[in-house]
């Protein structure tokens, strides 16, 4: 780089152009940091693709970029003739001013440094926030960009984040699937066992290690309850959604076993009619 200033300082001198060549060696400064920066930040994460995850991987690059070029721009400045070291405390006292009158970005500052070493989810790692579900795009200073399931864009600021409730629905390779039915009481549930497990076996998206399960759930109003757990692989989940439910319910129809829809019995009692009083007498004839 001072290659390049003794280079551009030449020419100015040559040019007689002593401002002009100020700003002729300030903006090759720039462009020269410009470049440097962008080179040394993708060497760095080629360097740590391998031990840095995503996440870890985006903070390095912006921390190699952003340094080297605001290294630049102090350079670029000093030869336009300012001092640094007054920008720099300029720069201290401004900060101060901007965090007291800033609280809640310094809150959600702080927030970011904490979600960033707890690591309780990574860039790329889908997670429920409430009622928000999305997958994380990035964990900036501020605040969590997310991609949710029907493609919006969500920012959830770093404090709330730290506050709620996180469910990170992509930490671990496997999910597990339930599905809940209710067959007929007249049913025989060794046999509704029998055809829910041959229906698991014959997915080929279910594991068989966790094997899966079928639990009984309750008596309903009109079937008795049960609960069929299938464990899959975390990019099957949605496939398999569909799949369980569409196999039970056609072998449910090949062995006869009835799914029954919400019934209510009436009873109709009927009360016996009321017995009836006998008439009065008539009065007796009286002879003139």
């Amino acid at each position: 780089m001072s290659a390049v200033n003794d280079l551009l300082a030449s020419l100015a001198e040559t040019l007689e152009l002593p401002f002009w060549g100020a700003v002729l060696r300030a903006t090759g400064t720039l462009l020269v940091g410009w470049f440097l920066a962008s080179l040394l930040s993708r060497l760095a994460v080629r360097a740590t693709v391998r031990l840095l995850d995503a996440q870890q991987t985006m903070l390095l690059r912006r921390f190699v970029f952003y340094g080297l070029l605001g290294g630049a721009l102090l350079s670029a400045m000093h030869a336009l003739g300012f001092n640094p070291a007054v920008l720099v405390g300029t720069a201290g006292v401004i900060t101060v001013a901007i965090g007291f009158a800033s609280q809640t970005s310094a809150s959600n500052i702080i927030s970011g440094l904490f979600l960033v070493g707890e690591r309780s989810f990574v860039v790329g790692d889908r997670i429920r926030v409430g009622e928000t579900m999305g997958e994380v795009l990035s964990i900036d200073m501020l605040s969590v960009k997310l991609r949710t399931l029907d493609n919006l864009y969500v920012r959830i600021p770093n404090e709330t984040m730290l506050k709620s409730e996180v469910t990170n629905i992509g930490r671990f390779p496997i999910r597990r699937f339930v599905l809940t039915l209710g067959v007929a009481y007249h049913s025989d549930l060794d046999q509704v066992r029998r055809v829910l497990l041959d229906v698991c076996h014959a997915e080929p998206l279910a594991l068989e290690e966790p094997a899966p399960g079928v639990y009984f759930d309750g008596f309903g109003d009109s079937s008795m309850n049960l609960r069929l757990l299938v464990w899959t692989a975390r990019e099957n989940y949605f496939e398999i959604l569909n799949r369980i439910p569409e196999s039970a319910k056609r072998a449910f129809d090949r062995e006869g076993i009835e799914i029954p829809f919400p019934q209510r019995t009436l009873h109709m009692v009927s009360k016996p009619a009321a017995a009836t009083a006998a008439p009065d007498p008539p009065p007796p004839a009286t002879t003139p």
